[in-house]
């Protein structure tokens, strides 16, 4: 009897901080013979391991690397927008597709995987783009901070251009208009079938493992790492680009924290970084992405709906 199935295209691992995406991605890259793609944006630079969490030891599994695309791709003092990273994408899941080997994309950036569920494109129409208009105002202005920060760093540095919602939205639009007449990099791209993973744990168990994480990372180097990235010519005032650790290591390495504040006030900026990653990924349900949301600590229910889906 012949089947329906469709074949699976990839999977998408997500979820908010500290959940233990990568572990997730990379037991399934093992037992099924997939790479890695990730979906971070702060994993892309070159000399920010501590901070960003790229941990690459967790890529090693039973002795066996996993291979792993999008990391350590960029130098710090260089920009990088959402636009790159679809064609990085698509470039590095068409060369293991080829290979016959299952892409993993993996990553908490919502508005990365977004991109490429949704294919984000903006039609081919005058004025403002009413379905981009009513998907930006969902969004909170810290959100929508994030994107423009995202698809435009370079004009992300005016002030005017993010004074109001209702201006950082039309700075959006601009960008995305940009892309008009350029051709649609999605065309005749085999990625419709998709399975998505939300890795996710109860709050509280997530509060203490950001504070576990946060601690373990102060102590192997975190404020060390960020001197090495200024004395290598970084300058001090884009650290608030790459993240809430940078930015907050910056205030203590000017001065305008001690120690005991850049831990507690860093601890309780990233807990509410958790809870906005987790309202994205609810409106990215609400507009139609299924996510399966699982305990990393299930792992017979995680390979379970991988060897369903495969």
């Amino acid at each position: 009897m012949s089947s329906n199935k469709k074949e699976l295209n990839f999977i998408v691992i997500t979820g908010p901080t500290a959940t233990g995406k990568t572990k997730v991605a990379v037991d399934i890259a093992k037992h099924f013979e997939g790479e890695i793609i990730s979906a971070d944006s702060r994993q892309i630079y070159k000399g920010m391991d501590i901070g960003t969490g790229k941990d690459l030891n967790e890529y090693v599994i039973n002795g066996e690397a996993i291979p792993y695309h999008l990391i350590d791709i960029l130098d710090p003092t260089e920009n990088y927008s959402v636009y790159q990273f679809q064609r990085d994408f698509l470039s590095a899941y068409n060369d293991i597709s080829k290979r016959n080997k299952l892409p993993i994309l993996c990553g908490g950036t919502g508005l990365y995987i977004e991109s490429i569920l949704l294919k984000y494109r903006l039609q081919n129409a005058p004025g403002p783009n009413q379905d981009l208009r009513q998907s930006l105002q969902e969004k909170s202005t810290e959100e929508l901070l994030e994107i423009f920060q995202n698809i435009s760093p370079d004009k992300f540095q005016d002030p005017s251009k993010k004074d109001t919602k209702n201006r950082i939205i039309r700075s959006i639009e601009i960008e995305f208009d940009k892309t008009n007449d350029e051709p649609d990099i999605f065309i005749n791209q085999s990625i419709d079938n998709f399975l998505v993973i939300g890795v996710k744990q109860a709050r509280q168990d997530n509060r203490d493992l950001i504070k576990k994480r946060l601690t373990e990372r102060i102590d192997d180097g975190l404020i060390d790492e960020v001197k090495n990235l200024i004395d290598n010519g970084l300058d001090i005032s884009r650290l608030d680009y790459f993240g809430l650790e940078y930015k907050f290591v910056g205030l203590y390495l000017k001065n305008e924290i001690d120690k005991r504040e850049l831990i507690d006030k860093l601890h309780i900026a990233i807990c509410q970084f958790a809870k906005r990653q987790m309202s994205w990924f609810r409106r990215m349900e609400k507009r139609g992405i299924k996510i399966h949301w699982i305990n990393p600590k299930n792992k017979r229910d995680i390979n379970n709906l991988v060897k369903n889906a495969v």
